[in-house]
């Protein structure tokens, strides 16, 4: 039987739920004895994508890095959870269109939960720090966050639990034979 990686993209704001769906969603395939990589955005930043800023070309930098990491992990059987902003569609589309031209299984999810919720959230400060004067080019409030028109699924995490956005993602990935 061969083992089928993918690459699970969640995109989002800050402060949305993508790397706290990701980690649900984790245990719960390693639990079914799955291979799975989480390439958490913050983590990246810090070891892969260390010396980029926050301007266009280096966040297109650090997607197209993560994009090519993760689809090298998902083409040998890993399934990769990839929670990034990835705030422009292009560059998400790049990483999308890599994948097809590799044949490897890509799912787009965007977790839209509302910059309102997002930031009373706000699990690192980012939006205190913005409002306060000390931080600029927050994706969502002074920076653009392009939002994917058609995902594979779009998650409203303010009206689900952790664990029931997971399972929606799973019976996705199940349904498409990847879990």
């Amino acid at each position: 039987m061969r083992v089928t990686g993918a690459t699970v993209w969640l995109t989002g704001l800050p402060s949305a739920g993508k790397t706290t769906i990701a980690y649900e969603l984790a245990g719960r395939l390693r639990g079914e004895g799955h291979r799975v990589e989480v390439l958490d955005g913050d983590e990246i930043r810090t070891f892969l994508s260390a010396g980029l800023g926050f301007g266009r070309e280096d966040r297109h930098t650090n997607v197209q890095r993560i994009g090519f990491v993760a689809e090298l992990l998902a083409s040998n059987g890993v399934k990769v959870l990839v929670p990034v902003i990835a705030p422009y569609a292009d560059s998400r589309a790049a990483v999308r269109a890599r994948h097809a031209a590799e044949g490897t299984p890509f799912v787009e999810v965007h977790v839209a939960t509302p910059v309102e919720v997002c930031s009373v959230r706000d699990v690192k400060g980012l939006y205190a720090r913005q409002a306060a004067g000390e931080l600029s080019g927050l994706t969502g409030v002074d920076d653009p966050y392009e939002a994917p028109v058609s995902p594979d699924l779009r998650i409203e995490s303010q009206h689900r639990t952790v664990e029931e956005s997971a399972a929606c993602l799973y019976a996705l990935l199940n349904e498409r034979g990847l879990a």
